[in-house]
């Protein structure tokens, strides 16, 4: 039995909630793990195994389509590049984002263990950055201060869920 059975299970409208947000039926959710103003998940912690078996290492995943788009504008923008060469000239900065790589992969092991990813964060942890979706992800669902990165990303968005709840609008855009 995996660890993460040791969670309450999910509830049903969650799930539903983040199938409609995603598009398509989710796999693996061991818990939410944050909520979007609206009350909406935006963040979901999943199995490092997915229930086919498949490894799965990207254990906080946005699951919110606006604040999923806000996300992708910020890499169109060239943020992952200027965030990478930052820590390349920062040792602070690359020992806070190492810190955050361990955080990860911590939070993962509670979920289970998985030889095929261990070892292995995601977003590019710790030595560039490659998805700021997973670093914010982290950050939302970690808490502030953990994950420098994705706390810097959080803070150059526009607030995602001001333009009406977010649950009434994506109900609408699903249809």
């Amino acid at each position: 039995m995996s660890p993460a059975a040791d969670l309450p299970p999910v509830a049903p409208e969650d799930l539903d909630a983040v199938t409609r947000q995603l598009g398509r039926p989710v796999r693996g959710v061991a818990e939410v793990a944050h909520r979007c103003p609206c009350g909406e998940p935006d963040v979901v912690r999943t199995e490092p195994r997915l229930p086919d078996g498949t490894p799965f290492p990207t254990s906080f995943y946005a699951t919110c389509p606006r604040l999923t788009g806000a996300l992708s504008t910020l890499e169109s923008q060239g943020v992952m590049k200027e965030m990478t060469d930052r820590l390349e000239a920062d040792p602070e900065l690359r020992a806070a984002y190492e810190r955050a790589h361990d955080d990860y992969l911590a939070r993962r092991a509670e979920l289970g263990d998985v030889p095929e990813v261990a070892g292995i964060s995601a977003g590019g942890m710790p030595t560039r950055v490659k998805c700021l979706h997973v670093l914010a992800a982290h950050s939302l669902g970690a808490g502030p201060g953990v994950n420098p990165l994705g706390d810097e990303a959080l803070a150059l968005l526009e607030p995602w869920w001001e333009r009406a709840p977010c649950s009434e609008t994506l109900a609408g855009e699903g249809s």
